[in-house]
């Protein structure tokens, strides 16, 4: 199931593609009108999905947009609407998601990142930036939370891919002109042009967005429990495959310093905390 916002409007293409490579492919693939900004539309459209089907096996975490240009010309507000789109969307889906996940004790959460959060990072790009290290930081909070319900996490890292997609092409811009002047004749007036230029000379030409896609398909086709917990698809290696290498595993180090280490995992997590259950009551 496919799930996007006006489905019937601007986004009527995008449905009537997704049916045509149902057709095609003779696949299962439906749309169904979900807006994350609001948590009625999500509730419905999470019902309508698990009343279909009978269950919930697995939720993507994938709505985001992006803005470019200088972080002082941004409004606060701007800054609130960004981060309801990319983080706030998050909860408002687990929060209709999760009961089903929960109540039948298995599922799979994955939510696509991106290497911005730890890797190496331009300018420009600042509010984006931190809405999806705010993303991130919730979704590896609630892996140790879902875990002892058997519900597994996987976060996708994509990193800059410059075709394929139309972030920059849809990206906000600031609000505040008057500021965005300034910057755009003072001594950062050429500053722009050449961190979208760098974006072209650092992503090798060969760099296919769809790669993105075939990680989660690989990610959701793996036997439950033996999912890695960040899955990498950056071509032009940034740095966040190593960052975030030393930041998850000080934080499993921490989880078994505090005996918490079946939160790594949902598989056993159970047994072992019946067996740590069991050991106090014998004490």
């Amino acid at each position: 199931m496919r799930a996007c916002r006006e489905t019937k409007g601007r986004n009527a293409p995008q449905v009537e593609e997704a049916s045509r490579f149902a057709r095609e492919k003779n696949v299962d693939l439906r749309t169904i009108e979900l807006d994350v900004r609001s948590q009625e539309f999500v509730n419905a459209a999470i019902q309508q999905i698990a009343r279909a089907n009978g269950r919930l096996d697995v939720v993507i975490q994938n709505a985001g947009h992006m803005v470019f240009g200088p972080a002082e010309a941004f409004t606060p507000e701007q800054l609130a609407q960004l981060y309801d789109i990319n983080v706030l969307s998050t909860q408002r889906v687990n929060r209709a998601a999760l009961p089903f996940l929960r109540k039948q004790r298995k599922g799979l959460v994955v939510w696509v990142g991106s290497t911005s959060t730890r890797g190496g990072t331009p300018p420009y790009l600042a509010p984006y930036f931190a809405a999806k290290a705010g993303m991130d930081a919730l979704a590896v909070s609630y892996a140790g939370e879902l875990a002892r319900w058997n519900v597994e996490t996987v976060i996708v890292v994509p990193g800059a891919f410059t075709s394929g997609t139309s972030h920059f092409a849809n990206a906000g811009s600031p609000d505040d002109k008057a500021r965005l002047t300034e910057y755009e004749s003072g001594p950062t007036a050429e500053l722009a042009d050449q961190i979208r230029k760098g974006f072209q000379l650092t992503a090798p030409p060969s760099a296919d967005v769809s790669e993105v896609a075939e990680a989660i398909v690989k990610v959701v086709d793996m036997p439950f429990g033996t999912r890695p917990f960040r899955v990498h698809v950056d071509p032009a290696e940034d740095g966040a495959e190593i960052v975030n290498g030393v930041a998850d595993r000080v934080r499993a180090e921490m989880l078994r310093n505090m005996g918490l280490a079946d939160l790594l995992r949902p598989a056993g997590g159970t047994v072992q905390r019946a067996a740590s259950q069991a050991q106090q009551m014998n004490k």
